[in-house]
C-alpha cells in the first residue's frame, strides 16, 4: 500500500517539556552513551517552570533507608523458642521472632508473645554467633519481654523518642519474617495514639501505626527512624488488611524494660472483679451528677478478693475510683497501678437506685506463668 503525505500526522513536541536529544558518541571501544540533562525520567515542578529530576529524590530516600538499616541491623537478633512436647521431656520448635540489643551487657528487648511459654530460647546475632540466653522477665499487659545473652563486643541500638514522632515521617522495620533473617521494609508513620487489647485483656495505649510491611517473625524487632534510632517495637499486624501494622512506642518500652531488668516483673494492683463497660440510664446520670453516661458493670466478684471483702456485688456499676471518673473497664485498669498496692481507696458504685462509697484495698496482681 502506497503511503501519501496526507496519511502521516506529525505531532509537534509539547511546549511544556524540554526534549533532550541524545547524541550517539562512538569511542575506541565502540561504546555508546546518551548525552542529556539526565538519563533518569524528569518531572515538572509544581509551577511547570522547569524539570525536576527524580534521581536525586530517589537517591535521598534510598540513602536514608540504607543508612538507618546499616546503623540498626547489627543490633537485631533472631529469636527461636522451644516448648516441651511429646510428654517425654522432648522439646519441639515453637516458632521464631525478632529482638534487638538495648545495652552493651546483653539485654535484649522483644515481644512477650514471642517468648511466651518458652522452655528454651536460642538467640542468633547478626554475625552468626549463638550465645547463651535466658528470659529476664515478661509483661503480657504491654506485650514486652527482656532476654539476656552473654557475649562480648555487642552493639546496642540507639533509642529515640516516640513522643517526638509525626505522622508521615519515615519508618523502617527490621526483623526476621518467616525466618528470613535481617529483612528491611520501609514505610511511614501512618497514625499515632492507637489502642489495642493485649492478650491479657488490658488495653495497650499509644501504639504507632505504620505501613512498613510486617509479617510473622517481625514481632519484637525494631521500628527505626531515618537516623537509625529505635522509635518502636513491632508487635502486630491486622490480617488480611494490608498496611495496618503496629508498634509499641519506645518510650513505653524503655519504662517497662527498666522495671523488668530491675525486678523481672511489672507491679500492678488487683481487686478481683470482672466486668464490662455498660451504659447508665440518663435519669440516674442526672440525679447523681455523674461525669459519664457509662461505667463498669460488675459481672463477677472473686471470693476472698479485695472486691469481695469490700462487699462489691454483681450488677453494681463502678463510676469512680478515688474520686476519678470511671467510664469503663479500661479506665479502672489505668487506675490500678503498682502505686495502689496496699493503699486504702474509695470505690463509688451505683447499686439499683443508690450511690454507694465502698472502702477497698487493692493487692498486687498475682504472677502469671510466662
Amino acid at each position: 500500500m502506497k503511503t501519501t503525505e496526507r496519511d502521516i500526522t506529525v505531532f509537534p513536541p509539547s511546549p511544556s517539556f524540554d526534549v533532550a536529544r541524545p547524541v550517539l558518541n562512538s569511542g575506541s571501544g565502540n561504546a555508546s552513551s546518551l548525552q542529556g540533562e539526565n538519563a533518569a525520567t524528569s518531572a515538572l515542578r509544581s509551577d511547570g517552570s522547569s524539570p525536576l529530576p527524580d534521581a536525586p529524590l530517589l537517591d535521598a530516600y534510598s540513602n536514608a533507608v540504607t543508612t538507618a538499616a546499616e546503623a540498626a541491623s547489627p543490633s537485631v537478633v533472631k529469636i527461636d523458642v522451644f516448648k516441651k512436647g511429646g510428654g517425654r521431656g522432648q522439646q519441639e520448635g515453637a516458632g521464631s521472632g525478632s529482638g534487638f540489643i538495648i545495652t552493651p551487657d546483653g539485654f535484649i528487648l522483644t515481644n512477650s508473645h514471642v517468648v511466651h511459654g518458652a522452655e528454651r530460647i536460642e538467640v542468633t546475632l547478626a554475625d552468626g554467633r549463638r550465645p547463651d540466653a535466658h528470659l529476664v522477665g515478661t509483661d503480657p499487659d504491654t506485650d514486652l519481654a527482656v532476654i539476656r545473652i552473654y557475649a562480648p563486643n555487642l552493639k546496642p541500638v540507639r533509642l529515640g523518642d516516640s513522643n517526638q514522632l509525626r505522622v508521615g515521617q519515615l519508618a523502617i522495620a527490621i526483623g526476621n519474617p518467616y525466618g528470613f533473617q535481617y529483612t528491611v521494609t520501609a514505610g511511614v508513620v501512618s497514625a499515632l495514639g492507637r489502642s489495642f487489647r493485649a492478650q491479657s485483656g488490658r488495653l495497650m495505649d499509644n501504639l504507632i501505626q505504620t505501613d512498613a510491611a510486617l509479617n510473622p517473625g517481625n514481632s519484637g524487632g525494631p521500628l527505626v527512624n531515618s537516623r537509625g534510632e529505635v522509635i518502636g517495637v513491632n508487635t502486630m499486624v491486622i490480617l488480611p488488611a494490608q498496611g495496618l501494622c503496629f508498634a509499641i512506642g519506645i518510650n513505653t518500652a524503655k519504662y517497662i524494660a527498666g522495671w523488668l531488668i530491675k525486678d523481672g516483673v511489672i507491679r500492678r494492683s488487683y481487686i478481683g472483679v470482672g466486668g464490662q463497660t455498660a451504659k447508665i440510664h440518663r435519669r440516674v446520670v442526672r440525679h447523681f451528677h455523674l461525669a459519664n453516661e457509662t461505667g463498669m458493670l460488675v459481672l463477677q466478684v472473686e471470693p476472698n478478693s479485695p472486691a469481695g471483702r469490700a462487699r462489691l456485688r454483681e450488677g453494681d456499676i463502678v463510676v469512680e475510683f478515688n474520686g476519678r471518673a470511671i467510664a469503663g473497664i479500661d479506665d479502672l485498669h489505668k487506675q490500678l497501678t503498682g502505686a495502689q498496692v496496699g493503699v486504702r481507696s474509695q470505690l463509688t458504685v451505683i447499686r439499683h437506685n443508690e450511690k454507694l462509697s465502698l472502702a477497698i484495698t487493692p493487692v498486687e496482681t498475682r504472677a502469671r506463668n510466662n
